[in-house]
């Protein structure tokens, strides 16, 4: 069995065909730990949540060696609703540590070229790789559709956040990379640097 060495947690609310979710897949594989919530953990893991206001760093590395890496599994429209996440207008779930990720295009098949609508296994091998562990999110992302073209089409990217000392350094990273507005609009345009979907069959 593979491990990663930072724990993974997620809580998984179902909204996707289980043949079809990355999350349940990484829980069925030994990867991840289902847990009930977001908030009430101890030790406190990061929540990713891309609501957050303080994006994910290296600078996070040490709260995330204690307490691990929390990902809600749902559909990206229902996260306020259903994941316990703050929502663009309100303030809901907010124990423990949110950060949120930096800007990244999307490989898997259901979303492919779009920006910032990666699925679970994405986000948390982008976490991974943010924090400086490469290696292991090449691990996590083996054998998922896409999993290898993520890393791949983000390179330069995911070689920037890593590199960035704090969150305000990776802000600033992201914003060339971007632009500023960029964060705004996240999820609900497809990035302009993105590439063509391929037509040849995945394996």
């Amino acid at each position: 069995m593979r491990k990663v060495p930072i724990r993974l947690l997620l809580r998984v609310l179902g909204d996707d065909h289980p043949k079809a979710c990355s999350g349940r897949r990484l829980l069925h594989r030994g990867l991840a730990l289902e847990v009930p919530r977001t908030d009430g953990l101890s030790p406190e893991p990061i929540v990713l949540d891309p609501y957050a206001r303080t994006l994910l760093s290296r600078e996070d590395l040490p709260a995330v060696s204690r307490g691990g890496l929390l990902a809600v599994d749902c559909s990206w429209n229902r996260l306020s609703e259903r994941g316990g996440l703050e929502g663009p207008r309100g303030s809901r779930g907010r124990s423990g540590h949110h950060r949120r990720l930096p800007l990244l295009i999307a490989a898997n098949p259901q979303h492919y070229g779009r920006l910032a609508e990666l699925n679970t296994v994405e986000a948390l091998a982008a976490a991974l790789a943010v924090l400086g562990e490469g290696p292991a999110a090449a691990r996590l992302l083996e054998g998922f559709p896409g999993g290898v073209e993520f890393l791949d089409l983000n390179a330069e990217r995911l070689d920037r956040y890593a590199a960035a000392r704090d969150g305000e350094a990776v802000a600033a990273a992201e914003r060339e990379l971007f632009g500023g507005g960029a964060a705004e609009t996240a999820g609900d345009a497809e990035a302009p640097s993105a590439p063509r979907r391929r037509t040849r069959a995945r394996p």
